[in-house]
C-alpha cells in the first residue's frame, strides 16, 4: 500500500491551487498535478484519506488518456518522476505513481458531462420532466436503463464547496463560443463511446462521466483526469439489472453510507468508520485492476 497523502506541502514549489482531490503546483512552463487520497461526497471533502486512491486515479487517467490520443490530444508530458524538473526530486517518494507533469492549458469554464444511462441526478430529472437537461427522452425508462444514444449535458464549474449547475448546450455556446463548444461536445461523445465499448469487454459499464478541456497553443486538449471512479459512474456488468441503483466501483458506495446518517451534506464532514474507508478503497482498487490490469 502506498503512503497515505491527505495533502501535500512542497517547500520550493509554488502551490497554485488545491482542489477537492488534486494539489496543483506551478512550475513555470508546466504544471505538476498531485492526486491526493482525499475524497469528497456531496461537494464536501471528507476528513479521512482513502488508501491508494491517488495512485488509482492517476494510473486510470493515464491509461485512458493513452487510449484516446488519436481522438484528442491530452495534457500529459510525463508521469515518470525522473522526467520532472530537478525542484521536484526531493519529493519523489510522494510523487511516484500519483502525479503528472502536464501542459499549462487554459481550462474551459464548463464541465463536459456525457450520460449513457439514466442514473443519479439524471434519473431524478427524468422522473420529474421526462427529460434530462432539457433533452427529451423516450417514455417508460426505468432507473439505470441504457439510453438509445449517449447525451451531452454540460454544467458550470462551481467554486469549491458549491454545487455545479447543469446548463444547455446553447448556454455553453454563449460561454465558450460555438467552435470550442462543438469541439468539446464532439470529443466528449467520441471518447465516451470508445471507452464504453472498451470497458464493456472488461466487465464494467460506464454509465456516465465528465471531462475537462483546455486550450493549449490554440488547440483544444483534454485535461485534469479521464474516466476515473471520481469522475464517472462505473457499474459491474455481471450484476447489471435496470430498475434501481446498481453496484458500483465509484464513490457511490460512500454516498450510500452517508445517506444513512443524520447529516446535512455540508461541512464539517462526519467521521468515517475504518470499514467504510477500506471498502471504498477496495472499490477503487478493483476498478484499477479491471481497467488497466494493475494491482495494488
Amino acid at each position: 500500500m502506498s503512503k497515505l497523502v491527505l495533502q501535500t506541502d512542497f517547500p520550493g514549489l509554488k502551490l497554485l491551487a488545491r482542489g477537492k482531490v488534486r494539489d496543483i503546483y506551478d512550475l513555470g512552463e508546466t504544471l505538476l498535478l498531485v492526486t491526493s487520497d482525499r475524497i469528497s461526497a456531496f461537494d464536501v471533502i471528507m476528513n479521512e484519506p482513502i488508501p491508494d486512491k491517488g495512485f488509482v486515479l492517476t494510473q486510470i487517467s493515464a491509461y485512458w488518456f493513452r487510449q484516446m490520443e488519436d481522438i484528442v490530444p491530452n495534457h500529459i508530458i510525463s508521469i515518470d518522476v525522473a522526467d520532472y524538473p530537478a525542484a521536484c526530486r526531493p519529493y519523489a517518494e510522494i510523487l511516484k505513481g500519483r502525479s503528472m507533469l502536464v501542459k499549462k492549458a487554459k481550462p474551459l469554464p464548463v464541465e463536459c458531462i456525457v450520460r449513457g444511462y439514466v442514473s443519479g441526478s439524471g434519473w431524478k430529472d427524468y422522473q420529474a420532466t421526462g427529460k434530462i437537461s432539457g433533452i427529451q427522452l423516450p417514455a417508460g425508462l426505468k432507473e439505470s436503463d441504457r439510453l438509445p444514444e449517449p447525451i451531452f449535458t454540460p454544467s458550470t464549474k462551481a467554486d469549491l464547496g458549491a454545487h455545479d449547475e447543469t446548463i444547455s448546450f446553447e448556454k455553453m455556446v454563449d460561454i465558450c463560443g460555438r467552435d470550442l463548444a462543438e469541439k468539446a461536445r464532439d470529443y466528449t461523445l467520441k471518447i465516451y463511446t470508445r471507452a464504453r465499448d472498451l470497458a464493456d469487454k472488461k466487465g464494467i459499464i460506464i454509465a456516465d462521466t465528465k471531462f475537462e478541456f483546455g486550450v493549449y497553443e490554440g488547440e483544444l486538449i483534454i485535461i485534469d483526469e479521464c474516466m476515473t471512479p471520481d469522475s464517472s459512474r462505473f457499474w459491474l456488468k455481471e450484476a447489471y439489472q435496470p430498475g434501481g441503483p446498481q453496484p458500483s466501483f465509484d464513490k457511490q458506495f460512500l454516498r450510500d453510507y452517508l445517506e444513512t446518517l443524520d447529516w446535512g451534506k455540508c461541512a464539517p464532514a462526519p467521521q468515517l468508520p475504518q470499514e467504510i474507508l477500506e471498502r471504498t478503497a477496495d472499490k477503487y482498487r478493483e476498478a484499477l485492476q479491471r481497467i488497466t490490469g494493475i494491482t495494488v
